[in-house]
């Protein structure tokens, strides 16, 4: 689970950008397509349980958490306003601003412990027993060592060391 250098110099660069709108930046994925390159950008907010659902300008329920319209119309006007300015990525370029919804893309292992127990996708760079993909239940994770361990069909457990983890994402269960 480790950035590009690339995306880890955008990353740096945007996270100022995206806490002076008030939330947290969960990720970025930046994916050079030849002549347009699309800098993609999710963004979270922590839950509050002490403020009462209410309906805002766009006519939407906030229930104190979760991202909204304009959440993302704000950090694109400020995250936009900023590429201008220090015009990091050359060429043509679509900036999309979103939640990490429920099937949540994960960018580090510190976002990890939150959903220990939940089933996750993964997909490895080397493989560990003869598979490259995965979907398992998420069982620990070692930050310090840097290794999570799962737990595959139910039964077989396995330890994977997190930088040998290409992408992983949530996947939602209702």
């Amino acid at each position: 689970m480790k950035l590009s250098n690339k995306s880890q110099a955008l990353y740096d660069l945007i996270a100022p950008a995206v806490a002076a709108c008030g939330v947290d930046l969960w990720g970025i994925e930046f994916l050079p397509q030849g002549k347009r390159s699309l800098l993609r950008i999710y963004i979270d907010k922590a839950l509050n349980e002490n403020v009462e659902p209410v309906l805002n300008e766009d006519g939407e329920v906030e229930q104190g958490r979760g991202i909204g319209v304009q959440d993302c119309v704000l950090v694109t006007q400020q995250v936009g306003a900023m590429l201008d300015v220090h015009d990091p990525i050359s060429g043509e370029y679509a900036l999309e601003v979103s939640s990490p919804g429920w099937d949540r893309p994960f960018f580090q292992l510190n976002q990890l412990p939150a959903y220990t127990g939940q089933q996750v996708a993964l997909r490895l760079i080397a493989a560990v027993e003869n598979r490259r993909k995965f979907q398992a239940k998420l069982l620990s994770v070692d930050l310090e060592n840097e290794i999570i361990q799962v737990e595959v069909e139910g039964q077989h457990v396995l330890e994977i060391d997190s930088n040998n983890i290409d992408k992983a994402n949530l996947i939602y269960q209702d």
